[in-house]
């Protein structure tokens, strides 16, 4: 099953987010188009796209902050847009970090943590624990959230998200501002977050990041839903590179779909008419950002009603 529909179709066990049809149109043509996913509860789902693709769009609608023309969406077993005050009482249940964070630049730092858990009406029984894995100064708390280093401000909305224990986290490009140490931290805050049960919907363009805590991925674009499947499985059914270095310090690579023996005997025989001996073979699959970029350039038709 190679297309989105097919895959995304499968209904996962005890879904935290379900999709059906989801669509959103713009007057510009632009939005999301026919959106059917399933992500699990326990799993961390990465939606992948480049800019512009839809991937706040959705986001927006899991959220009840922006309503579909079309198609159906529940979160943690209860429809979003059904109208009956449900949305409100699903807020407290997630954590949400949106990609255009703006926080209240005239409280401090403390005071907003405070605000916002009172907000979820939940308490904030993990704030110690994010502020300490994140590495966010404990002096800081007591300065205005406007005087914060846009690093700063990044790990308040993070531990805001993530403060109460929500069931869900949708997070939306949530390592922006931040450097290579407090994004390892935070991947690792993932990952513990799937191994307490819960799930996170994490939208990024950062490739490496997804790659190293989701457990299945999403690829959108044009407001299209291309390709969803685990990663080890994009890898797995995807092309591999081969790389061969000679002695004389002359390298080659090449793309195969042939598996790794045949690939290994195809190089013998390639080798067996070379004067200068083969010194290394480097064989391996497609990166997540090489299957991305396969995908995006493979689905470049416009969106429905997009303006030539």
């Amino acid at each position: 099953m190679d297309s989105a529909k097919d895959l995304a179709a499968e209904p996962a066990p005890d879904p935290a987010i379900v999709t059906r049809g989801l669509t959103v149109e713009y007057k510009s043509g632009a939005g999301i188009f026919d959106v059917d996913l399933s992500v699990a509860r326990g799993e961390v789902f990465g939606f992948l796209g480049p800019n512009g693709a839809g991937k706040t769009t959705a986001i927006r609608t899991l959220l009840d902050l922006l309503r579909p023309d079309r198609g159906s969406v529940s979160v943690l077993g209860r429809p979003v847009h059904g109208g009956h005050g449900s949305s409100g009482e699903l807020r407290r249940r997630i954590g949400y970090l949106p990609g255009d964070l703006e926080l209240f630049g005239g409280l401090r730092a403390r005071e907003l943590l405070e605000f916002f858990a009172g907000l979820y009406g939940r308490p904030p029984s993990r704030r110690d624990e994010m502020l300490d894995r994140l590495g966010f100064p404990r002096h800081a708390l007591d300065r205005k959230v406007k005087l914060c280093s846009t690093g700063m401000r990044q790990m308040l909305g993070l531990t805001i998200a993530f403060q109460h224990e929500p069931e869900l986290l949708i997070l939306d490009e949530p390592t922006t501002g931040l450097d290579p140490l407090v994004r390892d931290a935070f991947l690792g805050i993932v990952r513990d977050a799937r191994t307490r049960g819960q799930t996170v919907f994490l939208s990024s363009h950062v490739l490496d990041e997804v790659e190293r805590c989701a457990d299945r991925v999403g690829i959108i674009h044009r407001g299209r839903l291309h390709r969803v499947a685990r990663i080890d499985e994009l890898k797995a059914a995807g092309r591999r590179v081969v790389t061969l270095r000679w002695r004389g310090g002359r390298s080659e690579s090449f793309e195969s779909d042939e598996p790794p023996a045949a690939l290994l005997a195809s190089t013998a025989a390639r080798a067996d008419g070379e004067d200068d001996s083969l010194q290394d073979v480097e064989i391996r699959p497609l990166g997540l950002d090489e299957i991305f970029r396969r995908v995006v350039e493979g689905s470049q038709e416009p969106a429905p009603g997009a303006k030539p």
